[in-house]
């Protein structure tokens, strides 16, 4: 629903002759910049599903990559609907078609998402030291860091408070609980004990490489955006991906977040959303479609 909602204020604080000109400039935009994209994105997600191989392994699993690949673009899919679903929808897939363990599965997704938060900071720091004084700017108006840390503090006493519920309790259900969890952490250790670290390493660097040459591709799609410096390209693609995990597949946040962070870099507005509209269209689209297929594959056609 907040995407909804955030979708209507971005389309709702234009004018109709401002949402006529968006509609004009996405039609016009160079179609080569944009498939040139969707290479680029489907390239990254090939190599997620190759990194994923390298946690089950310590396991005892050994997906086929093209289940692995189809467990990933349907997590993809279920993004773009309910926020933060695709990760168990994605743990659910590969139970389904290579008979691996929800828990174990769904830990690895979980040690997977840590390595990419971390090339994710490495990149904030790139962007920061960069563009640092309009950054911290930016930051000091755009962000109140209070709700969030209120929110981890509630977080860390919950979690404390449930880990010593299910340490001490000997109820069937809550050992259930707990055997499920320690199946989690068994996928979260995963990363430990791989033998493919450099390869490990190398993927995660190739899909968070095509990431940002994904982003930076479409901005050729703009004309005001064209001679974008790398230091702005990294700023406006960090506060895209905040956008893109805050609400379902940064439905509505993610073209308002863009049209907001090139404004504050003195590009005009109309071109903010422009770029915005044509990533998160042409993305939503892809996913849905091809995600939508691989989530009929696993969860339905598949009947192992």
């Amino acid at each position: 629903m907040l995407g909804v909602f955030l979708m209507w204020l971005w389309l709702g604080k234009m004018t109709p002759d401002e949402r006529a000109d968006l509609w004009f400039n996405i039609k016009n935009a160079n179609p080569l910049w944009i498939i040139l994209s969707f290479i680029m994105s489907i390239f990254s997600h090939i190599s997620r599903a190759y990194r994923w191989k390298f946690l089950l392994e310590p396991l005892g699993y050994k997906p086929k990559l093209g289940n692995s690949l189809a467990a990933v673009m349907t997590g993809y899919f279920a993004n773009t609907f309910v926020l933060r679903s695709g990760e168990v929808l994605r743990a659910v897939a590969i139970k389904r078609t290579d008979t691996i363990p929800f828990d174990k599965a769904f830990g690895t997704v979980v040690s997977e998402r840590i390595a990419d938060l971390v090339m994710l900071l490495f990149v904030m720091v790139a962007a920061v030291s960069l563009q640092s004084a309009e950054l911290i700017d930016y930051f000091k108006e755009e962000a109140n860091p209070i709700p969030s840390i209120i929110g981890m503090a509630v977080l860390l006493i919950s979690g404390i408070i449930a880990l010593r519920i299910l340490k001490k309790s000997s109820h069937p259900f809550i050992l259930k609980i707990r055997t499920f969890g320690l199946g989690i952490l068994d996928g979260v250790k995963s990363i430990l004990n791989m033998k493919k670290n450099a390869a490990f390493i190398f993927h995660t660097l190739f899909i968070w490489t095509m990431y940002i040459s994904m982003f930076w591709i479409v901005t050729l799609c703009v004309p005001g955006l064209q001679d974008i410096s790398p230091g702005v390209t990294l700023a406006a693609f960090v506060i895209g991906a905040f956008s893109m995990s805050a609400t379902n597949a940064g439905m509505g946040l993610y073209p308002l977040a863009m049209a907001a962070i090139f404004t504050f870099f003195g590009y005009a507005e109309t071109d903010g959303d422009t770029f915005g509209g044509i990533i998160w269209g042409t993305q939503t689209i892809f996913n849905i479609v091809v995600g939508g297929s691989c989530a009929l594959y696993t969860l339905v056609l598949n009947k192992r």
